[in-house]
């Protein structure tokens, strides 16, 4: 996989060189989410899929960038160590520029919500991005856990990148007859077996759970296609309820508005990045 620059107002987008020229671009956009059972996948009319996109989704979120085209040579982005941290030390190893344009955010206009009481993701008006997340699953390993960030001003690097995405053993060998998680090894993600984590090094935060819901999340919802300034709270939700959130919000005119950040008080946040260089990753 290789990030390439892009104009200002281009977005963000994926080409397949492993496939034809004409079947090959896939805008980031929620518009394009065809699968969303254990990750985000993108597809285009031609069938052409990208699965796996919320890390370097969260990671392009995290550091500003808005503006690159992603060429890829196989139908999902590469796992790294299941978390956004790699992806970011690469963006920032190539560097980024400054682009002649305001950057443009989606302003969260009056409370928007999905879901139900035991699993829900709702948006609401704030002068800045907060989320909110909460999750409680059956297992003595992932206990409650709730953590409300501001991810402004390097937040996301510093607490919430580093965040691996989890699994249970007694699921895997079903999730494999299905065709899924065929990859996932202790390299790339925490796995949970009676009640203890099975990685020998351990758990990066002691909420690292919650912490890599908080990512999946943050890079669903830059699918949006920019920046979110408003209130995010999430129970136990994941892919599928993100999508449906931005599915509910951009079906009302009413909920939300185009601004320019730098009408906007929020510290750093005035323009938007490209990539300076294009780098490599596996």
């Amino acid at each position: 996989m290789t990030l390439h620059p892009a104009d200002a107002g281009a977005g963000i987008s994926f080409h397949r060189t492993d496939v034809a020229a004409d079947e090959a671009d896939i805008p980031a956009s929620w518009r394009n989410v065809v699968d969303n059972r254990l990750a985000t996948t993108l597809g285009n009319k031609a069938g052409t899929r990208i699965s796996t996109v919320e890390h370097l989704m969260a990671a392009l979120a995290g550091c500003g960038i808005d503006n690159a085209v992603i060429d890829i040579d196989g139908p999902e982005v590469p796992v790294m160590d299941g978390s956004a941290a790699p992806f970011i030390f690469l963006i920032e190893c190539a560097g980024v520029v400054e682009q002649a344009a305001p950057r443009r955010a989606i302003r969260i206009d009056r409370p928007i919500s999905v879901g139900d009481e035991k699993r829900s993701i709702s948006a609401r008006p704030d002068e800045i991005f907060n989320i909110s997340f909460e999750i409680d699953f059956e297992h003595a390993a992932v206990p409650r856990q709730a953590l409300t960030m501001r991810l402004v001003n390097g937040t996301f690097k510093t607490e919430i990148a580093r965040a691996r995405t989890f699994g249970f053993a007694d699921e895997v060998d079903a999730l494999r007859k299905a065709g899924l998680a065929l990859g996932g090894s202790l390299d790339n993600a925490v796995v949970i077996s009676d009640g203890k984590v099975l990685n020998s090094d351990g758990l990066r935060y002691s909420d690292e759970f919650v912490r890599h819901k908080i990512l999946d999340c943050v890079g669903d919802l830059y699918l949006a296609g920019g920046p979110i300034i408003g209130r995010i709270d999430a129970l136990r939700s994941g892919h599928r309820l993100n999508h449906r959130l931005l599915n509910e919000l951009f079906a009302d005119d009413e909920a939300w508005s185009w601004v320019e950040m730098t009408d906007m008080v929020v510290p750093g946040a005035a323009f938007g990045w490209e990539l300076e260089s294009q780098f490599a990753t596996a």
